[in-house]
């Protein structure tokens, strides 16, 4: 039971893009194009917290590819999404189906950081490196860590390669 809450919490951090005030920018303006960016963040859903991890690679090229991870490095989401928009789940868990990982972790990674077409996103950003995106049922206070700009190997944007370099 407490697997299925927590899956449960998963998909409401991933869920699709609201419409948020007029004046909040989007995120992928604060990022180099190419870059590996790690990420902490806090979900609060229903009064409790949970800790995530996050690993970012962008590359101009090949497109985004985000590895989520809870605190003790267990995977939970693995995606790539092509520059054309194409997402490909790299790998799954049992918390997050690839058709959650495809239809929410994909769309919220383009939402927040690039690569859908002028979508409005429902983020407050605090600082160049501190975001907070408000949703009806969850709360999610993510800080950027550390940014490594620069090109990115070109086997983490390959599909066909399903093991994370």
């Amino acid at each position: 039971m407490h697997r299925n809450f927590f899956a449960l919490l998963l998909v409401c951090f991933a869920a699709g893009c609201a419409t948020p005030p007029d004046n909040a920018p989007r995120t992928v303006r604060l990022l180099p194009a190419e870059a590996l960016v790690t990420q902490r963040a806090i979900l609060t859903a229903r009064g409790r917290e949970f800790a995530l991890n996050g690993y970012l690679a962008q590359s101009a090229t090949g497109g985004q590819r985000l590895i989520i991870t809870e605190m003790f490095g267990h995977v939970l989401a693995d995606v790539l999404v092509k520059p054309g928009g194409a997402v490909h789940v790299m790998r799954s868990s049992k918390l997050l189906r690839p058709a959650w990982i495809e239809g929410y972790v994909a769309a919220d990674m383009q939402c927040m950081f690039g690569g859908a077409p002028d979508i409005a996103c429902p983020v407050q950003v605090l600082s160049a490196t501190h975001f907070v995106i408000k949703r009806r049922w969850y709360k999610l206070d993510l800080q950027i860590v550390e940014t490594k700009p620069g090109p990115q190997p070109r086997e983490l944007f390959d599909e066909t390669r399903k093991e994370t370099p």
